[in-house]
């Protein structure tokens, strides 16, 4: 499995609800790709920076989702609710 933490920049004032909302529907067109497993969004107990974990079965499963206009279109609607640009980490699971 290949997995990808993203850690979130900031979200803009008032715009956290807008943020989650977006992440339900992005969740609903990502389910679609062949390969997805999974994609969690995770609020902070302390701190406001949310975090993604993504999960597909293989990196060039991700890989074909995240240049594919899906993508695209998902970016273009979240850009403008961050202050700032997500960071990812990519992992390759070798123990469940």
């Amino acid at each position: 499995m290949f997995i990808v933490i993203i850690s979130c920049p900031p979200i803009k004032v008032g715009k956290g609800a807008a943020f989650q909302k977006w992440f339900v529907s992005s969740n609903q067109a990502f389910c679609k790709s062949s390969g997805f497993i999974n994609r969690r969004l995770l609020k902070p107990v302390n701190g406001r920076n949310y975090a993604a974990i993504v999960g597909f079965k293989d990196q060039a499963a991700f890989q074909a989702m995240h240049s594919s206009p899906t993508h695209d279109e998902a970016g273009d609607q979240v850009r403008p609710l961050f202050d700032g640009k997500p960071t990812p980490t990519f992992y390759q699971v070798i123990v469940e």
